[in-house]
């Protein structure tokens, strides 16, 4: 199978007699999205889908017993969601020649682009799945859909409320852990609350609501700040992500309809059997009779899925200009 090789004439930039050594910064995502979900773990040797059960409630039983007369009793109801994780990764080739004559850490620097491209695609992917939940709101009194969401229809105080009696009322808990970000493994506790996600747009149109409280201003809390928290409004805490949902021309008279999902505890999954892999294959090493290939590549075993739909909503609406 072929496959690209980076060379010098790929990187003529590379081989310039004289440039700034030092690399630009490049300008990274804010990935939220997974560490929002409940970590879950697929043994084994146990097949290739993982299945969540989870029984009912009971109604309650109202209705007074009659002396000496035994009840029909009840049945268990239990409701399955299964999920099934999919391989995904990339590489890079490097040729001898362009390692050799290259003035930057070639190598060291594929392996960090390959890290963000890496860390971008599982936020990606989880964003897929928790946006396409079947729990919406759609922002203004008289919006029903998508398309009738119109200019003025804002994110804002009323729509979050909306949103947090919804929960309560589907008795969604708020979440008082989340994924370490600073391990990518197990959890750590944060201050209780439900968890906002939104995009620059939504919130530069949050923050021109009164009673949105910046996160500059918040008091000492349980667990700090979460990373890219931008502030709270209600019961609600708000983070921003580089990789927002946006509906291009879906609402009324064509405008951009923005998606902000709140989420409450246990409301989705993430599967990954095993973290990212960072691969490095040397020069020599398997179909490279003459040293001239070297690659660097990473591969991941993951899936996302919705574990509970009642707790989670997804709010569609307009943006400030």
């Amino acid at each position: 199978m072929a496959t690209l090789t980076t060379a010098t004439g790929t990187l003529s930039a590379e081989l310039r007699t004289y440039y700034d050594r030092n690399l630009l910064s490049r300008l990274l995502p804010r990935l939220v999205y997974a560490l929002f979900g409940q970590p879950k773990p697929m043994p084994r040797s146990e097949g290739q889908s993982v299945q969540f059960r989870r029984f009912s409630s009971l109604a309650v039983a109202t209705t007074p017993l009659t002396e000496g007369v035994t009840p029909s009793g009840n049945t268990l109801t239990v409701t399955t969601v299964s999920a099934t994780p999919a391989q995904y990764g990339d590489f890079i080739e490097i040729s001898d020649i362009l390692d050799f004559t290259a003035p930057d850490p070639i190598l060291t620097e594929t392996g960090t682009l390959l890290g963000e491209q890496a860390a971008n695609t599982i936020d990606q992917l989880v964003r897929n799945v928790v946006m396409a939940g079947t729990t919406v709101q759609y922002a203004g009194a008289s919006s029903s859909s998508r398309v009738t969401v119109g200019a003025t229809d804002l994110i804002n105080a009323t729509e979050v409320q909306k949103a947090v009696r919804t929960l309560h009322n589907n008795n969604a808990h708020k979440i008082t852990n989340i994924l370490n970000a600073s391990t990518g493994v197990g959890t750590k506790p944060i201050a209780a609350g439900y968890i906002g996600i939104t995009g620059p747009y939504g919130t530069y149109t949050l923050k021109q609501d009164a009673k949105f409280i910046p996160v500059h201003e918040y008091g000492s809390q349980a667990g700090g700040t979460l990373p890219f928290e931008v502030g709270a409004l209600d019961e609600v805490r708000f983070v921003e992500t580089s990789n927002p949902t946006i509906y291009a021309a879906g609402g009324e008279a064509g405008i951009d309809v923005h998606a902000t999902l709140i989420l409450a505890a246990d409301a989705f999954g993430v599967i990954t059997p095993w973290g990212v892999q960072n691969i490095i294959k040397g020069f020599g090493q398997g179909q490279d009779p003459l040293d001239q290939r070297a690659t660097s590549g990473w591969k991941m075993f993951m899936t996302s899925v919705i574990l509970q739909q009642l707790a989670m909503i997804r709010i569609e609406h307009a943006v400030s200009a």
